[in-house]
Order: C-alpha cells, then sequence, then structure tokens
C-alpha cells in the first residue's frame, strides 16, 4: 500500500508545479514588451501512478495517481508560420531596395519640373527660334550659347549624380549588406554552438531560440533562406529545438548554398565580386560564400542583396544591366546623338562674320560611353556666341542655319531608334514612371502580406496580458487548493498520530 505522508507528497508536487507555472506566467508578463521574446508555458505531467505495472503488483483495485511534476517549459512556437513570414520578408526587403533607388533616380531626374533636362532643353530650342528671328544681335547669340550651355551642365549633372548614387550603392552593398550578413551567420552559428553544449545535458534553451529567431528573421530579409532543425542529441528532451541549419535558397527555392552548418559547427563568408564590361563600367560578376560561388545570373534569392545588385549593375553576357547603368546608357546615348545631330548642322552653316564654321557646337567625344557626363561646348564656340552658324548662305541677316539647329533636335535620329531627343527622353522618362509605380505598388504590396504574416505569427507566439492575468488566477488558485490540501492531509496525520490510542490512559 501506499505510504501514510503520501498525500503530503501529492500536495508537495502540485504547489511546486503550480509555483513554477505562476513564474513562467510573470517572466511572460515582464517581457510582454521585449522584441523577439516567444510566450513560454509549463506542460504538466503526472508524476508515475502506484503500483507500477507487474505481475507482482499489490492486489488493489486500479492504479493510485501519485502527483503532477513541471515536466518542461517550452515555447509557443509555430515553424510553419516563421517560414511563411521570413520568405514574404525577403521579398518586400527586395522590392523596398528597388523602390528607393528608383526614388532616388526620379528625384535626380526631377521631371516634370520647371528645371529638369526637358525644361533646359525647351529653352534652348526656344532660343535657338529667336536665334533664326535675329542672327545679327549679339545678345539673342549669347543667349543661345547659354542655354546650350546649360543642356550640357544638366546632362553632365545627371550621369554625375547617378554615378554617384550608383557608389552609394555599392558602399552600401559592401559596407551594410554584406557585413551584416555575415554578422549575422557568424552570431547564429554561435548560438548553435551554446545550444549543441545545453541540449544534450537535457536543458532547454528558450531564451537562446529567441535570440537565434531574431537573427534568422533579420537574415531572412537579406537573402531568401531554409530553415531546418537537426536534434543535438543526448538527452536532449523533447521541447528542444534543435541546432539550426541556414540554406541559401533560390526563387524557386532549390539549394544553392549551405550558410550555417550544423555538422561543421561553421558559415559560409559572403563576398561580391566584380567585373567591368568592354567601356570600364564596373558591375557584379558572381557572389561567393564561402567556397561556393554562384554566378550573378543564377543568384535569383530575393532580399535586400539582390535588390541592390539589380540597381547597381550587374554582367550578363559581358554588357552591364541593372536599373541605373541601363538609364546611364541611355543617357548617353541621348547625349551623344544630340551632341553629334547639333554638331553636324553647326559645320554647315556660317557664323556671324559669314566664314564656313567647320567647327563642332557641343564636344561629347568619340564614343557613346560617356558622353553625357563628358558633354560640353566645344573650345571653338566656348566663350565666342559670334561663331554660332545661323547663317545658312554667309550673308548676316540669314538665320535659316539657326533654324535648322533648332529642328535638328525635333528630327527621328539613328542613334535613338528613329525617334527626336526630346521623344526618346519623354520615353525614358515614362519607362521610368512605370518601373517606379510597378516597385512602389510591388512593395506596398508585400508589406501588406509582411504584417498578415507578422500577425498570424504574433497571434501564437505574442504574450496575451489578458491571456496571461487569467493564468495567474487559474494557477494562483490551484497553488491555494494544493495548500488547503495539504493542510487537509497535516490535520489528518495530527489524528492519526497525537489523538489516536488515548482510551484507558
Amino acid at each position: 500500500m501506499g505510504s501514510t505522508f503520501q498525500g503530503l507528497e501529492i500536495a508537495r508536487s502540485a504547489l511546486f508545479a503550480q509555483q513554477t507555472a505562476l513564474y513562467t506566467t510573470s517572466n511572460n508578463i515582464a517581457n510582454a514588451n521585449t522584441d523577439g521574446y516567444t510566450r513560454q508555458r509549463v506542460n504538466f505531467e503526472q508524476i508515475s501512478p502506484y503500483p507500477a505495472a507487474g505481475r507482482n503488483r499489490p492486489q488493489i483495485v486500479g492504479q493510485q495517481g501519485t502527483g503532477v511534476e513541471a515536466g518542461s517549459i517550452e515555447r509557443i512556437r509555430n515553424t510553419y508560420l516563421d517560414a511563411q513570414y521570413r520568405s514574404q520578408t525577403g521579398t518586400a526587403s527586395y522590392w523596398n531596395t528597388k523602390s528607393d533607388a528608383l526614388s532616388r533616380m526620379e528625384g535626380v531626374i526631377n521631371e516634370p519640373s520647371d528645371t529638369g533636362l526637358s525644361a533646359v532643353m525647351d529653352d534652348f530650342w526656344s532660343s535657338l527660334q529667336d536665334l533664326s528671328a535675329t542672327p545679327e544681335e549679339s545678345g539673342a547669340r549669347s543667349v543661345a550659347l547659354q542655354k546650350g550651355q546649360a543642356v550640357a551642365e544638366s546632362f553632365n549633372y545627371i550621369s554625375n549624380s547617378f554615378s554617384n548614387v550608383r557608389t552609394d550603392l555599392k558602399d552600401q552593398m559592401d559596407n551594410v549588406s554584406v557585413k551584416s550578413i555575415n554578422s549575422y551567420m557568424n552570431q547564429i552559428n554561435e548560438l548553435n554552438k551554446q545550444i549543441a553544449d545545453m541540449e544534450p545535458h537535457g536543458m532547454v534553451s528558450n531564451d537562446l531560440y529567441d535570440k537565434r529567431d531574431v537573427l534568422i528573421d533579420e537574415l531572412s530579409t537579406m537573402v531568401n533562406i531554409k530553415v531546418d532543425y537537426e536534434k543535438s542529441g543526448g538527452l536532449a528532451p523533447q521541447a528542444a529545438q534543435g541546432i539550426a541549419r541556414i540554406t541559401l535558397v533560390d526563387e524557386q527555392g532549390a539549394a544553392q548554398a549551405v550558410l550555417v552548418d550544423p555538422e561543421t559547427k561553421t558559415f559560409q563568408e559572403l563576398s561580391v565580386q566584380y567585373g567591368e564590361d568592354e567601356n570600364g563600367m564596373q558591375a557584379v560578376d558572381s557572389v561567393t560564400f564561402g567556397e561556393t560561388k554562384i554566378a550573378v545570373e543564377e543568384f535569383t534569392s530575393k532580399g535586400e542583396l539582390k535588390g541592390l545588385i539589380d540597381s547597381y549593375g550587374y554582367l550578363e553576357d559581358g554588357s552591364v544591366k541593372g536599373t541605373y547603368p541601363e538609364m546611364m546608357q541611355n543617357l548617353d546615348k541621348m547625349a551623344f546623338s544630340f551632341a553629334s545631330a547639333m554638331n553636324e548642322v553647326q559645320q554647315a552653316g556660317y557664323t556671324k562674320a559669314g566664314e564656313l564654321s567647320g567647327i563642332d557646337f557641343f564636344d561629347a567625344g568619340n564614343e557613346v560611353y560617356g558622353a553625357a557626363a563628358n558633354i560640353s561646348l566645344s573650345d571653338e564656340i566656348d566663350g565666342n556666341p559670334d561663331l554660332i552658324a545661323a547663317s545658312a548662305d554667309g550673308t548676316s541677316g540669314n538665320g535659316e542655319n539657326a533654324k535648322k539647329l533648332a529642328e535638328a533636335m525635333r528630327t527621328p535620329m539613328d542613334g535613338l531608334g528613329n525617334t527626336s531627343v526630346s521623344s526618346f527622353y519623354e520615353g525614358m522618362i515614362g519607362t521610368l514612371g512605370v518601373k517606379a509605380q510597378e516597385a512602389n505598388r510591388q512593395a506596398a504590396n508585400s508589406i501588406s502580406l509582411v504584417d498578415q504574416a507578422d500577425m498570424q505569427r504574433q497571434s501564437v507566439s505574442s504574450v496575451s496580458l489578458d491571456e496571461e492575468m487569467t493564468n495567474m488566477i487559474k494557477f494562483q488558485h490551484a497553488y491555494n487548493a494544493a495548500a488547503r490540501s495539504m493542510t487537509a492531509v497535516d490535520e489528518m496525520l495530527d489524528r492519526i498520530i497525537n489523538n489516536m490510542g488515548l482510551v484507558g490512559r
């Protein structure tokens, strides 16, 4: 039969178990506003009943319970919701990065406005029209020359600003994103080591799990990852989460590289390799994780890093592609074609002195690459408005060639796909607007999905003060009842020990 003091032992186990539950509830309440904290609960387990099953057990009816114990304290976490959230954060970070890059581009171009390139070119066109009407006036010539210089300076400003933004994007990629990714992987690997040292001894490292999950969430904003967990072995309890394996996956979810390896207890450091096209323009050629090199066209892992690569530029079949390089290439084509068309008309006309011009209006170099950054008034015409070839026949009052200079700006050009400079520029602005609108729409949609996934995750993992207060009352009442049970057993024992067997004394 059971011990005379079995009732006290059962009550004692209840007191300790409810006390543990109260402490866990208090910890949840204390960390209700702690970022990354996952609410915890105590798993109550029955203590083995008496008697144990066996052929030689005492012949009593059934088995008698012997109390309760706090089996484990586990986090309330849903790995499926975690995976869904991390997938969405990578996509959201990618589109946010693209949206920011396009927003900066729109700020540089500043169209439509009274100070953008389009307005400056319209002013130049108007000044040439005025010059064609009054070719002998020095004021009209000076204004036309100044407006032409303003066009060149606008090209220079836009091109140099694009180059500066590309430099900023490269710095962000190298000094922020790459370093952050390596830091996250290193910290996750170190936490894996600590967890691997604790779990085999029967410990559940809930606080370490939370820290690791926060880092994994941050890493998922940078690149698209898949997270698996491996048991640490030994005496690891059932509630132990295990060691995290982080794998880089592409857009279709296929594995490309193991970033954090629990078997070797190492992480694969990220580096970005650059190359140049035939013109010397630099762009991303590949990314390397440890010894795994991934060509840039195969690196489709959505996240901030991919957004920066697509914005800064990447090499594809020897050519530089990407948001900023493609815009800069179009700007160079526009500047080169514009300068070539103006120079052709300028050379065929006559100066104010009635001499055949034979000189260029603009100097944009001999090749398309870099034309926007280098375009300027030619050395001969700079500061000499009288050398503008306004006349078509050499007479001082003729302004037909000035009119042809103006018309050249509105004439279709082979270098621009048989469109005029103004039409080509309008097409550039329109394309930029469409891309920016798409990026903003995708960013807004993906952020909405992230918020939805996070809300679902928080509904499972976050601390609800109302629920915790309810649990506190529940465990408090259970504790009080266990104490009352112990008091009742104590009174029973007192009766047996102190008040029985007194007859006849």
